[in-house]
C-alpha cells in the first residue's frame, strides 16, 4: 500500500513563529480599528440627577425642560419648557430622551450626524454637535396627549362663552 497524501512537514524556520503571530496580531489590530471607525454616532447622555419608572417611548409626547447650546457655549436654545413629540425630534434627541426616566435631569450631547448633520438650522452652524441639560418633567402617550389637549379648549372655549357651554357629552344645536 502506497501512500500518496503524505505530505512531509518541514520544520519551521527560526523565528517565524513569532512572525506569524505578529501578523494575526496586526490583522485583529486594523479590523479592530476598521470597526471602530465605521460604528455609528452615539448619542452621550449623563445622569445628572436620575429620575424614576419606565422612560418615554417613540409613541408617546415628552415634557420637558431644556436649555440648548453649542460646544463653545453658544446659546442657541434659551432655557424653556414644554411638550415635545418624540416621532418629531432630531434622531440624536430621541435617543436621548429614550434612555431618560421621569424626574431625572441630564446632560446630553448630541453629534452633528445625529443632530442637523451638514445643514445650518436657525442659529445653529452647519456640522455642530449639540449639548443639552435637559430634565425629563413628565411623559404621556400621543393619544393621550391629543385627547389632554382637546379638553383644555374646550375648557377654554366655555370660560370665554361667560360659563354658558354646553354640558359635557350635549351635542350643540344646528344653526
Amino acid at each position: 500500500m502506497t501512500e500518496i497524501t503524505r505530505v512531509p512537514l518541514l520544520p519551521i524556520a527560526k523565528g517565524s513563529l513569532s512572525k506569524l503571530w505578529l501578523g494575526v496580531v496586526v490583522a485583529v489590530a486594523a479590523a479592530s480599528g476598521l470597526a471602530w471607525a465605521t460604528m455609528p454616532p452615539l448619542v452621550s447622555v449623563k445622569t445628572v440627577k436620575a429620575g424614576a419608572g419606565a422612560a418615554p417611548t417613540l409613541a408617546d409626547m415628552a415634557y420637558v425642560k431644556l436649555e440648548g447650546k453649542l460646544k463653545d457655549g453658544t446659546v442657541f436654545q434659551p432655557e424653556a419648557q414644554g411638550p415635545v413629540n418624540m416621532r418629531e425630534m432630531i434622531p440624536g434627541f430621541t435617543k436621548a430622551l429614550l434612555q431618560m426616566q421621569k424626574g431625572g435631569s441630564y446632560h446630553v450631547v448630541i453629534p452633528a450626524k445625529l443632530g442637523y448633520g451638514d445643514k445650518a438650522n436657525g442659529p445653529i452652524p452647519a456640522n455642530s454637535d449639540l449639548v443639552f441639560e435637559i430634565e425629563l418633567l413628565d411623559f404621556m402617550n400621543a393619544e393621550q396627549y391629543q385627547a389632554q389637549q382637546m379638553r383644555m379648549m374646550q375648557q377654554l372655549q366655555q370660560m370665554q362663552h361667560g360659563g354658558q357651554g354646553l354640558p359635557e357629552g350635549a351635542i350643540p344645536p344646528a344653526q
